[in-house]
């Protein structure tokens, strides 16, 4: 009896081995022929079944991987990551030729899970079609309206500075970690835009939003953030820095929901302060209309892109900025210098200055250049084939624009690798615009901020080489070093700031 029990475990052993064979094989076979690449397809690295490229590239450094991976494999090449697949695009002319000539196919951005499930196809930033349209128009005409872009916004800028310097000077040239204080100083911008007042520096719940921040964008380029868009059934689930994103995401967004609710009690119609009481009143007039895109989830999203989007890129390129002066005294000199000679230090600058100023400017674009602040852009989608660089991209893939790629490009800066703020100045020493310097990107997409951020980083690193000489504290150097994520931010430091006015 034993034995013929034996004989029957034995087949059942085979039939689950059998089983498990031919579904691995199955499984295997099914994800060859689903994602091979056809011969007009871009080329790329081979990738791992099921996983794609997900662990073929370093996402610790994933823009220096992609700009590695187009010596191989061309300016236009294919990655998959999981079950979707990408092309890259590299260098200036192709970047021009997808985001600007072909800018009308590529105007949407694709469906990334860990993104939807904070802002559900909401918001400025990650919306497409009609919403996107509606929401952008919308952020643009009426930021426009509080002195987005217009010289009625330096003043709140130069006060703000102000608040900032108070600040630097208290540390009397003694080391300090400028991070939090800067990112405050910037986000206090967009809040008078869109809260319609600044938070104080020592606000606890403000400055953990700082935090939040730089830990948020950090995970969302990270391969956590790759795996829960491939896998979100199952990293939903699983515990993980994916987990801190949302829940990052969450307090923001209940943070911005106090802001509302005080809107709303004291909200008047004939009185609008800020962008949220300008949005409560769009909600009021598009009541009832087919094509309406305006309610209050919509706001809280799109408060949390300007939010985010309005404080965290400049704040980073001004931390990057205060490394470099650090790093080279000799530029900081002739900055001061300039800046001595044009201003003096008895009036603030002004935006009128910057013609005045163009070793200065030439500098602020070196370092927006080699901070290289957001080196991947933001994801864009196909919504049409479309021919590029000799292939056809179908339909429904992810592009991604390589900004790295163009920012140090052999071929369109005399020395890509070094600070120079010579790439900016005609041999006159005048002030010269490069068609490369792209790092709002380009197309129907191009940064919303672009405007203002460039009023702030003129303004503020003006102001900043007026009042203070930047230097590593003693015996220590400056590591230009980088956390990466969808910002390319410094990794933390000390600085001494001392004071020059004094």
């Amino acid at each position: 009896m034993d034995s013929i029990f034996s004989v029957f475990g034995y087949f059942v052993n085979w039939d689950v081995r059998s089983l498990l064979l031919f579904t691995v094989v199955f499984i295997l076979t099914a994800d060859y022929l689903k994602n091979r690449r056809p011969n007009t397809y871009p080329p790329g690295p081979s990738a791992i079944p099921i996983f794609g490229n997900i662990f073929t590239v370093d996402h610790n450094r994933l823009h220096e991987s992609m700009t590695q991976l187009a010596g191989r494999y061309g300016d236009v090449y294919s990655l998959r990551m999981g079950q979707t697949w990408m092309v890259v695009l590299n260098r200036f002319e192709v970047l021009k030729e997808a985001l600007v000539t072909q800018g009308d196919s590529l105007v949407d951005r694709p469906y990334q899970a860990i993104i939807d499930d904070v802002t559900h196809g909401q918001g400025v930033i990650f919306s497409n079609g009609n919403i996107w349209k509606q929401q952008r128009r919308f952020a643009l005409s009426t930021l426009r309206y509080f002195g987005f872009g217009k010289k009625s916004l330096e003043p709140v800028i130069l006060d703000e500075f102000t608040y900032c310097a108070k600040y630097f000077k208290s540390y009397k040239g003694k080391p300090l970690n400028p991070h939090l204080i800067i990112s405050n100083a910037i986000s206090n911008i967009i809040c008078s835009l869109v809260f319609g007042h600044r938070f104080d520096y020592g606000d606890e719940s403000f400055l953990k939003l700082m935090r939040w921040f730089s830990e948020a964008l950090e995970i969302e380029g990270s391969i956590w953030a790759q795996l829960y868009n491939e896998f979100p059934l199952l990293m939903r689930r699983l515990p993980g820095p994916h987990q801190t994103f949302l829940h990052i995401w969450k307090d923001v967004k209940d943070f911005i929901r106090v802001e509302l609710k005080e809107h709303k009690q004291n909200w008047d119609s004939s009185d609008q302060r800020d962008y949220i009481d300008c949005y409560l009143n769009e909600i009021n007039t598009n009541k009832g209309q087919a094509d309406n895109t305006f309610d209050e989830e919509n706001l809280i999203i799109c408060v949390l892109n300007l939010f985010v989007a309005g404080s965290e890129t400049t704040s980073t390129t001004l931390r990057w900025a205060f490394l470099y002066m650090a790093k080279y005294p000799e530029i900081q000199e002739k900055v001061q210098a300039e800046i001595d000679r044009v201003i003096g230090q008895s009036r603030q600058p002004s935006m009128e200055d910057r013609a005045n100023l163009p070793y200065t400017d030439a500098v602020i674009h070196e370092i927006q250049r080699m901070g290289n602040i957001v080196p991947l852009s933001l994801p864009h989608v196909t919504t049409r084939d479309i021919q590029l660089g000799g292939y056809t991209i179908p339909k429904g893939v992810t592009i991604i624009p390589n900004l790295t790629s163009v920012l140090f490009d052999k071929t369109e800066w005399e020395t890509p690798d070094t600070f120079n703020p010579g790439h900016f100045l005609n041999k006159e020493g005048k002030f010269v615009k490069r068609a490369a310097f792209i790092p709002f990107s380009a197309g129907k997409r191009l940064c919303l901020g672009e405007s203002l951020a460039k009023m702030e980083l003129f303004l503020f690193f003006t102001s900043f080489m007026q009042h203070f000489t930047f230097s590593m504290p003693a015996g220590v150097k400056p590591v230009m070093d980088f956390d990466f994520g969808i910002t390319l931010a410094p990794c933390q430091y000390e600085i001494c700031a001392t004071s020059r006015l004094e």
